[in-house]
């Protein structure tokens, strides 16, 4: 009888071990946000590896009010722009290596996030090699069920010496 209340324990207590992610009334316990922000973040810089826009372009909130803040300085307004602007470039580009460091996840509320680093990218574009390094912030919005990145800002981490910089803006 002792052996079998042993056994009947040990399989309740991996009964029980196996459905801990369930919370109250046997309801699954509610996904960790901040990991689903960072798969979201995942799937951008591996679709940038692949030079795949549609993965590229899957991670992003599809309307035309979402804003872009490139590289370069410039800024894009819509989904459907940055997809074309993505599409005219992606296909000529190959061999592209792209490091992330300093990656810091800051969730704002339950349907808010945003995401910064530093990046280091090379490439082959139009048959030359190109490298580049800069700072990026993500922000993040859940979108039905969905997180998206509902607006990006990237620029050099070296801007140029040539840039203007106003005296209050100026490291002391």
């Amino acid at each position: 009888m002792k052996g079998f209340a042993f056994i009947a324990a040990t399989i309740l207590l991996f009964t029980f071990s196996a459905f801990g992610q369930k919370g109250a009334a046997g309801k699954p316990a509610p996904p960790n946000p901040q990991k689903a922000v960072e798969e979201v973040f995942d799937r951008l810089i591996e679709g940038i590896k692949q030079v795949d826009v549609d993965k590229v372009m899957g991670v992003y909130d599809k309307n035309d009010r979402i804003l872009f803040f490139n590289y370069s300085g410039s800024a894009t307004i819509g989904w459907e722009n940055m997809r074309s602007n993505r599409e005219s470039l992606y296909s000529k580009i190959k061999d592209v290596t792209l490091d992330v460091t300093g990656r810091r996840v800051e969730m704002l509320s339950k349907t808010s996030a945003y995401v910064t680093c530093k990046w280091k990218q090379s490439q082959v574009y139009n048959e030359k090699l190109e490298n580049s390094t800069g700072r990026m912030t993500l922000i993040f919005k859940l979108v039905g069920k969905e997180w998206k990145i509902v607006h990006l800002h990237t620029s050099p981490d070296a801007p140029p010496a040539t840039r203007t910089v106003v005296p209050s803006e100026k490291d002391n």
